[in-house]
C-alpha cells in the first residue's frame, strides 16, 4: 500500500520505506551521505537484515530497541528493522550523558542497544546498570570489545522479511522528549502516525514529491529530523542528505552548496547562526539557488531572521510548531502566504483551540493555552501517568504553549505556558518583547525571563547576546530599553539587561529559560 494512504485493518509503519520498491523505484537513490549512495532497493535490504538480525538476537514483538546512531544509513535501517518485526524502537539524542542513557535503556527495559561506533563509550561504562539489557550492537569502526560488531551481524542475516502482523494502532516506536526539567518523557508513537505527518505535511503544507531532495540540520534523533530528513522523503520517494557531523553554520552551507537540496529544514538560532557567517550571501562561496523552500521549527522564528534571511538569499521560511508528542508540525505557515512572526496556520488534518486555565476557550485575539487534535498524537507517556493525564486530555493535546490568533487565522507564539510574565497585572510575552530586542543592530539573539526587583516583584529581564565587536554596557542597555519602550507597549520593555556571550540551549536549538531563570 501507498504509504498516505488510509491504513487498513493490518499495517506496519515500514511499508513507509517498502512502497517505493512497488512503486519502481528500487534503483533510486534514497540517501546521500558524503561520498556514499544508498538506492532504495538496498536501503529496504538493509532494514530486513537488520530486522532478521535482532529477531537473531531474540527480539520479539514490542520489545525496545535502544537506537544511539548517528546520521547514517544505519539510522533508517534499523529505525525500519525493528519496526517491521513488531519490536519498539527509540532513537535517543546523541549528545547526552552516560547518566541519560542509562535512565533511557532501564526507563524502556530495551533489550538492545544499536550504537555509533564513536558513541559507544557513553554506553559502555553503564552497561552492568541496566540489566535489561542483553546485546550491544555497534556500527563503524571495527567494533568494540564485549559489542557486537554491525557489518558481519547483518551481512549473516537473510535479506527477505514480512512485516509482522500489525495493527494501525499497535505501537511502532517511542521519542524521549527533550523536556525544560527532569528526566525526559517517552512519548509512544503508533504504527499509523507517520502516515498521518507525511499526508498532513509533507504533501498537505510542503508539497512534497518524489523529485524533492531533503536536507535538515536537525538531527534524525528529534521528531523534527525524524520526519524533515526520513519518514517525508521515504513517503514521497523523494531522496535526503545525511550529514553525521555537528551542524555548524559553515557545514551546512557546504553541504547545500555541494548536494543542492530543494528543501532545507533547521531551527531558529541555526538560520541567525548562518547569516552571521562572513560572505554566506555570495554565491562564488555558497550557493543555496538550488532550494525551494526553508522549514524552522522547534521555537518560534524572529521575525527579523525571516527578513534578513529573505533579503539574503530570497528564500522563504515557513515556520511552525510542532511537537514530539504530535510527532512534527501541525501549525504552519504556507509557500507564498507567509506573516513573518508568526507560526502560520493550522496544518490540514488537525484542528486547534485556546483555552483558559480552567478549560474555558477564550475570546478571539487573546492570548490562552494551545490545545491540538490530530491523529498523529502520542496515546500517552511510558511510565509516566500523572504527566500523561496533564497532557493528553482525550482527543486534545495540551501543548504547553500560550498563543492568540489572530483575524486571518493566523497563530502568535506568545511563550510557553510557564514562561509567561504578569507585570503590573498584565501578561507579558517574552518572545514579543525578544523579537523586538533582536531587530536592533547591536543584539544576535535574547532570551527574556521573569526576574524579582528589590521589591520583590517580578519584572521583565532580558539576557543579551551582541554582535561581534559590540561591546556590552550600561549606555547600550538604555538604549535597548528606549528602542523596545518605541515598537511595542512601554510597560513591557525589560527592567533588567544583562549582556551574555552566549545562551544556555537545548540541542534542538530551544532556549533553557529555566536555567536563566534560576
Amino acid at each position: 500500500m501507498s504509504a498516505t494512504t488510509k491504513p487498513p485493518d493490518r499495517y506496519n509503519a515500514s511499508a513507509v520505506l517498502d512502497h517505493n520498491l512497488a512503486e519502481g523505484r528500487g534503483g533510486k537513490v534514497a540517501i546521500y551521505s558524503g561520498d556514499q549512495t544508498t538506492t532504495y532497493q538496498q536501503l529496504s535490504e538493509l532494514a530486513n537484515r537488520t530486522g532478521n538480525a535482532l529477531k537473531d538476537l531474540g527480539v520479539e514483538p514490542e520489545q525496545r530497541v535502544l537506537m544511539l546512531l548517528l546520521d547514517t544509513p544505519q539510522f533508517p535501517t534499523t529505525f525500519f528493522g525493528a519496526i517491521k518485526i513488531g519490536a519498539v524502537p527509540i532513537p535517543a539524542n546523541t549528545v547526552m550523558q552516560p547518566a541519560d542513557y542509562e535512565y533511557f535503556l532501564n526507563d524502556s527495559r530495551a533489550k538492545v542497544a544499536v550504537v555509533s561506533e564513536p558513541l559507544y563509550k557513553l554506553i559502555e561504562p553503564v552497561r552492568a546498570n541496566c540489566p535489561d539489557l542483553k546485546h550491544v550492537v555497534v556500527a563503524g569502526g571495527d567494533g568494540a570489545p564485549g559489542a557486537i560488531n554491525w557489518q558481519p551481524w547483518v551481512d549473516a542475516a537473510s535479506p527477505a522479511l514480512d512485516p509482522a502482523d500489525t495493527s494501525p494502532d499497535d505501537v511502532a516506536f517511542w521519542l524521549y522528549s527533550s523536556g525544560s526539567t527532569g528526566f525526559p518523557k517517552g512519548a509512544v508513537h503508533l504504527q499509523h502516525d507517520i502516515a498521518v505527518t507525511i499526508e498532513n505535511y509533507a504533501r498537505g503544507v510542503l508539497n512534497m514529491t518524489e523529485d524533492d531532495l531533503c536536507f535538515s540540520g536537525s538531527k534524525l534523533f528529534h521528531a523534527y529530523g525524524l520526519g524533515n530528513n526520513m519518514t517525508f522523503a521515504y513517503g514521497v520517494g523523494a531522496s535526503t542528505v545525511l550529514f553525521p557531523g555537528r551542524p555548524t553554520p559553515d557545514a551546512l552551507l557546504e553541504t547545500i552548496t555541494r548536494f543542492r537540496p530543494t528543501l532545507f529544514f533547521s531551527v531558529p538560532t541555526m538560520y541567525a547562526a548562518m547569516l552571521a557567517v562572513p560572505d554566506a550571501g555570495a554565491k562564488q562561496k555558497y550557493d543555496l539557488g538550488s532550494v525551494r523552500l526553508c522549514v524552522s521549527a522547534a521555537e518560534a522564528l524572529p521575525a527579523e531572521i525571516y527578513r534578513q534571511w529573505k533579503e539574503k538569499f530570497g528564500l522563504e521560511i515557513l515556520d511552525g510548531i510542532g511537537s514530539t508528542e504530535m510527532l512534527h508540525i501541525f501549525i504552519s505557515n504556507y509557500p507564498g502566504r507567509v506573516k513573518a512572526g508568526s507560526s502560520g496556520q493550522v496544518v490540514p488534518g488537525y484542528r486547534a483551540k485556546l483555552t483558559e486555565e480552567n478549560g474555558m476557550e477564550v475570546p478571539a485575539g487573546e492570548i490562552g493555552d494551545l490545545l491540538i487534535s490530530g491523529d498523529s498524537a502520542a496515546p500517552f507517556y511510558w511510565n509516566k501517568h500523572e504527566k500523561s493525564k496533564r497532557t493528553m486530555r482525550g482527543e486534545w493535546m495540551f501543548t504547553g504553549d500560550k498563543y492568540h490568533v489572530d483575524a486571518d487565522d493566523y497563530y502568535w507564539y506568545d511563550g510557553r505556558s510557564d514562561d509567561m510574565l504578569k507585570v503590573g497585572g498584565a501578561w507579558v510575552s517574552p518572545i514579543e518583547v525578544e523579537s523586538v530586542l533582536i531587530e536592533h543592530p547591536a543584539v544576535l539573539e535574547s532570551a527574556v525571563v521573569g526576574a524579582r526587583d528589590e521589591a520583590g516583584l517580578v519584572k521583565a529581564k532580558a539576557f543579551v547576546v551582541l554582535k561581534e565587536g559590540r561591546p556590552g554596557s550600561p549606555e547600550l542597555a538604555r538604549e535597548l530599553q528606549e528602542f523596545v519602550k518605541g515598537r511595542i507597549a512601554p510597560y513591557k520593555y525589560p527592567r533588567m539587561i544583562e549582556f551574555v556571550p552566549d545562551l544556555p540551549k537545548t540541542v534542538t536549538g530551544k532556549i533553557q529559560r529555566y536555567r536563566l531563570r534560576q
